[in-house]
């Protein structure tokens, strides 16, 4: 399974959710909002802290909330 640029750190849990998501790169995931992302089976809170902070060092960030 290609990851594309998501990191290395992430559980098996997290990265098949992503994938069952289509999800395979961080700009991907800058589209949608850590809730969403929390909200898929098999991603935890620590997935979510692994992924915002690779988001940050590419310049990145989850969407915000439009509430």
């Amino acid at each position: 399974m290609a990851n594309g640029d998501l990191p290395k750190g992430l559980a098996k849990p997290a990265l098949r959710a992503l994938a069952s998501a289509g999800i395979e790169r961080l700009d991907q995931l800058a589209e949608r909002t850590a809730e969403d992302i929390l909200k898929l089976h098999g991603m935890g809170r620590k997935g979510i802290d692994t992924l915002e902070q690779a988001l940050a060092e590419r310049g990145l960030a989850f969407k915000k909330d439009e509430a």
